[in-house]
């Protein structure tokens, strides 16, 4: 949905705090780029009083940054703090699977595979948001399946960090066959109810995908201009 479609009174803060989340994964609104709560009450349609309570939210999430009397900004690219994101991400991750992997069911894996068919041919369409949906369905499947609220909660407030990367840089990062054949075997090795293996195979995937976004940084594909 377009940052500028009108916002219904329904829930407010959270319709605004999940429009201006998504505006910054696509990129929209770029790292580095000043936001002003007024001007964006107008855009909206509404009072300060909503988009402040988002932009709160998003700070505490990381994706907003700020320095009182000087900036209110969407969060600069740093590859230190992509890189401890992505750390804490492959743990939990990792976590997930092991954990799912002794109570999941013929549903479950049918639903990754299912999901992984869907990634694939949005690859093949070079459609990025419906690739990365995808992606998110395949690996929500044994998240959900873990069972750990505390452990699904952070892992949708850390998500999109990564998001804002690989939406920008889809076919460098995910639009392979690799990742495609990946998430294949991790449903062949979940079936196949070896916990440990399935929890290394997918720390694996989240350590080869920090070393691609490690190249965007070492090449300066991932640097802004930053308005200070």
């Amino acid at each position: 949905m377009s940052l500028d479609s009108p916002v219904s009174r329904r829930l407010l803060s959270d319709e605004v705090f999940h429009r201006l989340r998504d505006s910054i994964v696509r990129g929209e609104l770029v790292p580095g780029e000043k936001v002003k709560d007024g001007e964006l009450a107008e855009r909206l349609g509404l009072s300060r009083t909503p988009v402040r309570e988002a932009l709160a939210r998003l700070t505490e999430i990381g994706l907003v940054e700020a320095k009182p009397g000087v900036y209110t900004r969407v969060t600069t690219l740093n590859r230190r703090d992509v890189e401890k994101t992505l750390a804490v991400l492959r743990s939990l991750d990792q976590l997930a699977v092991e954990t799912a992997v002794p109570v999941m069911t013929e549903r479950d894996l049918r639903r990754m595979r299912e999901a992984n068919r869907d990634f694939e041919r949005a690859v093949a369409d070079n459609d990025t948001t419906a690739a990365l949906a995808a992606d998110d369905r395949f690996h929500a499947v044994p998240l959900a399946a873990a069972d750990n609220p505390v452990l699904s909660r952070i892992v949708e407030q850390l998500h999109p960090q990564i998001h804002r990367i690989l939406y920008r840089k889809f076919s460098t990062l995910l639009g392979g066959r690799n990742t495609i054949e990946h998430h294949d075997r991790l449903v062949d090795v979940c079936a196949g109810g070896d916990a440990r293996a399935a929890g290394e195979l997918s720390g694996a995937h989240w350590s080869e995908l920090g070393g691609h976004i490690n190249h965007l940084f070492d090449t300066n594909q991932l640097t802004e201009p930053v308005d200070r």
